[in-house]
């Protein structure tokens, strides 16, 4: 292709994998980091990454990398696709390795306990350098690494970034969006997975739909009401990165954070359903810093509060479940479009 860039995927997990081959059918030049060293063998010699996505065959554009210094040379972008909890480790090592025109991509979802940043946040405070976007919307990896027709949000200041990932992982079956609002997308897509645990849970317990219909929106209503008090745009989350995320989150038993939840409410303890999952589920990590900053902010989030209990208090799940909305507030919609 006539514009080839080279992007360096740091963390070769299901949605790093999914992006990445995105990036490599497009014909561009990929480096997927990894620390497994079997894992990096196997994609090599297969092109399969059987761990997280053992039905999909890799493109060959893809390079399976061990050593951070090559997989970043020279690269245009650095997609950050590693847990939350290593995000800032990791960028701090590779940040002095980057050229000046690298720009920045986060595919992480989640809150770094101690200082409360987004990821888009650390990126910027470890390369304050390098232009820093976002990606994240109802994008269940398998599915994307399938085909299936799907869509995402990239968020940031830089517009010239965000057309150039468009142009980098778009395709005929996956649909990039655009928004200016970094902070509504990264909240929609960390917040959503601890109403997705909420949702699994309420399904092992037998309620039934109706339940969990009332579990998304008011998750939804939670959610907005918590970004917007620390500045998003109530809009966004709407949109793809908002209700689509938490639709298909708290819906679909491929969400890791819904199996957790599931597991939790067959009565497996919260290390035995981490385990049961094989990946990271971070809902868990997000929990508690969101209900310890509701509580600070004086933000109502009973939903969250009610699975901080089951989960860090040991109370009864069945029992929290069928009072959770018992200090919820009476508006069915706070954040109202007044009319033309």
């Amino acid at each position: 292709m006539n514009n080839k860039k080279i992007i360096a995927v740091l963390g070769a997990g299901s949605f790093g994998t999914a992006i990445a081959n995105l990036a490599a059918l497009n014909g561009h030049e990929v480096r997927l980091w990894m620390r497994s060293e079997r894992q990096a063998k196997e994609i090599q010699s297969t092109n399969i990454n059987s761990r997280y996505l053992p039905k999909c065959p890799l493109s060959e554009n893809i390079q399976a990398h061990l050593d951070l210094n090559q997989a970043v040379q020279d690269c245009d972008h650095l997609f950050v696709a590693v847990p939350s909890k290593s995000v800032r480790q990791v960028v701090e090592v590779v940040s002095p390795l980057l050229p000046s025109k690298t720009k920045l991509l986060s595919l992480t979802k989640g809150i770094e306990p101690e200082s409360f940043f987004l990821m888009s946040q650390v990126l910027q405070q470890v390369a304050p350098n390098h232009s820093v976007a976002v990606i994240s919307g109802p994008n269940l990896a398998k599915e994307i690494a399938k085909g299936t027709i799907s869509a995402s949000v990239v968020a940031g200041k830089d517009l010239a970034q965000l057309e150039e990932i468009k142009q980098i992982i778009s395709s005929d079956e996956f649909k990039i969006y655009t928004n200016p609002d970094i902070l509504g997308v990264e909240f929609g897509g960390a917040l959503k997975n601890i109403y997705a645990i909420i949702s699994g849970m309420i399904a092992a317990l037998g309620f039934g739909e109706n339940s969990r219909a009332m579990v998304v929106t008011r998750a939804l209503a939670e959610m907005t009401r918590f970004a917007v008090k620390l500045g998003a745009n109530p809009m966004t989350l709407m949109g793809l990165a908002g209700i689509g995320d938490l639709v298909v989150t708290c819906g679909s038993a491929q969400s890791r954070n819904y199996q957790v939840g599931f597991s939790i409410g067959q009565g497996h303890t919260v290390a035995q359903a981490v385990s049961l999952t094989g990946e990271t589920a971070e809902g868990i990590n997000t929990l508690k810093v969101i209900q310890e900053e509701a509580k600070h902010l004086n933000v109502p989030m009973p939903l969250v509060q009610g699975l901080y209990d089951v989960i860090f208090e040991g109370r009864d799940a069945e029992d929290v479940m069928s009072n959770l909305m018992a200090t919820d507030r009476p508006e069915d919609v706070e954040f109202m479009v007044e009319s033309l």
